[in-house]
């Protein structure tokens, strides 16, 4: 019962918002990509951050990164390692890598996971970071899309709803 009052919550709040659908679907975009980067406690402020800077929605920014949520951070942190390591030429299997899906399965606090990222060296940290930043981008784009085609259809909508 809780749950799906939260998730009511959060579909009127997502289909209350405002603005114009290109600015709304950047702003969900910009979300999505910093949703896939291992900066976990970090993702909203850069998602807002670069919504700021590109005069995109702010409040869509931030819904967009709970693309990366408690369910599926192993998965995502898990890729983008994997995808980095092949792009810097790097052993599948390190113990760092380890060490962090091991406090991800384990169900740590978010800056004990960001810790171990950031303790795993510089070439450690960039793999994560470098794979993060090709699954956001390749994310992001189709998101884009996506929500543009969603926000058009929600303005037209309510447009219709209002002349009713």
């Amino acid at each position: 019962m809780v749950f799906e009052r939260q998730i009511r919550y959060y579909y009127l709040r997502f289909i209350r918002l405002r603005g114009e659908p290109h600015e709304l679907a950047l702003g969900m975009a910009f979300g999505v990509f910093t949703g896939m980067m291992p900066i976990m406690p970090f993702q909203i402020a850069v998602a807002v951050t670069l919504a700021l800077l590109f005069k995109s929605s702010k409040i869509a920014a931030a819904l967009g990164t709970w693309i990366s949520n408690p369910l599926n951070w192993y998965f995502i942190y898990y890729y983008n390692f994997k995808l980095g390591a092949i792009i810097l030429r790097l052993p599948e299997q390190t113990p760092i890598f380890s060490s962090v899906l091991t406090a991800i399965q384990s169900g740590e606090e978010s800056l004990v996971i960001v810790g171990k990222i950031l303790g795993a060296g510089g070439i450690g940290l960039a793999a994560f970071l470098i794979g993060g930043l090709v699954m956001g981008t390749v994310a992001a784009i189709p998101c884009y899309f996506i929500f543009l085609s969603i926000f058009r259809y929600l303005k037209t909508w309510r447009k219709i709803k209002k002349e009713v």
